[in-house]
C-alpha cells in the first residue's frame, strides 16, 4: 500500500500568497485603492481574511508586497533581479541616463505598474509607517542606482567633484514624478530626454 504524503504547507502558503498578490493588484487595477478592500482581496484570491491578516497588517502592506514582488517577477523575465541591476555605464553619460529615465517613462504609463504606484504613493502620505516603508524599499534602492552612476561619472572626470549626487538624480528623476502624478502633461520619452539634458548641461547661455 502506498505510503501516503502530508499536503505540503510550504507550497501551500506560496501558492495563497501568490493569488493573494495577484488579487491585490487587479482589485488596485479595476476599482480603485480605495474601493479595495482585505475582504475583497481574500475573495478573488480564494482564502480566508484571517490568512491576510495573518501575515500582513492592512491592504496597504498588501499591496506594498505585491508591487515589490510585481517588479521582482518583470526584472527577472528581463534576465536579472533588481538587486543585480546597475545604470548601463557605457561611458556616455547622458545617453545611459535618457536610457533609464525612458524606461522609468514607460513604467509608469504602463497600467500594471500605474494604479498600485499611485496606491502607494498617496497612502504614504497619510501612513508614515507605509511612506517609510515605501521609500526603503522601492525609493531608496532606485536612488542608489542613480548615486552610484553619477559618483562614477565624477571619478571618471564628466561630472564635477563638488557635485552632490543625490541632489542630482532628484533634479533627474522628480520632474517626472511631479508631472506623473498630476496629469497634467503628457509623459514621454521626448520630455525624459530633455530633462536629462537641461540637468547636465544647466539653464544659463554657453559660452
Amino acid at each position: 500500500m502506498a505510503e501516503s504524503k502530508a499536503p505540503d504547507s510550504t507550497r501551500r502558503s506560496e501558492k495563497s500568497r501568490r493569488a493573494i498578490y495577484a488579487a491585490a493588484l487587479s482589485l488596485v487595477g479595476e476599482v480603485g485603492y480605495a474601493k479595495t478592500t482585505i475582504e475583497g482581496i481574500a475573495a478573488r484570491a480564494g482564502v480566508g481574511k484571517q490568512t491576510i491578516y495573518r501575515w500582513w497588517p492592512s491592504k496597504a502592506a498588501v499591496l506594498l508586497e505585491a508591487f515589490l514582488d510585481l517588479g521582482e517577477q518583470a526584472a527577472e523575465a528581463a534576465g536579472g533581479a533588481d538587486s543585480d541591476y546597475e545604470i548601463p555605464d557605457t561611458g556616455d553619460l547622458a545617453a545611459d541616463l535618457k536610457v533609464v529615465l525612458r524606461a522609468t517613462v514607460d513604467e509608469l504609463n504602463d497600467p500594471t505598474f500605474e494604479a498600485p504606484t499611485r496606491a502607494l504613493a498617496a497612502e504614504g502620505i497619510v501612513d508614515a509607517k507605509i511612506g517609510a516603508q515605501y521609500a526603503e524599499k522601492l525609493l531608496e534602492p532606485q536612488a542608489a542606482l542613480y548615486v552610484r552612476r553619477l559618483r562614477a561619472a565624477q571619478e571618471a572626470g564628466t561630472v564635477r567633484d563638488d557635485i552632490d549626487p543625490r541632489t542630482a538624480m532628484e533634479l533627474l528623476t522628480g520632474p517626472i514624478l511631479h508631472r506623473w502624478l498630476l496629469r497634467t502633461l503628457p509623459l514621454t520619452h521626448d520630455y525624459a530626454d530633455s530633462l536629462v539634458d537641461y540637468t547636465l548641461n544647466g539653464l544659463a547661455p554657453r559660452h
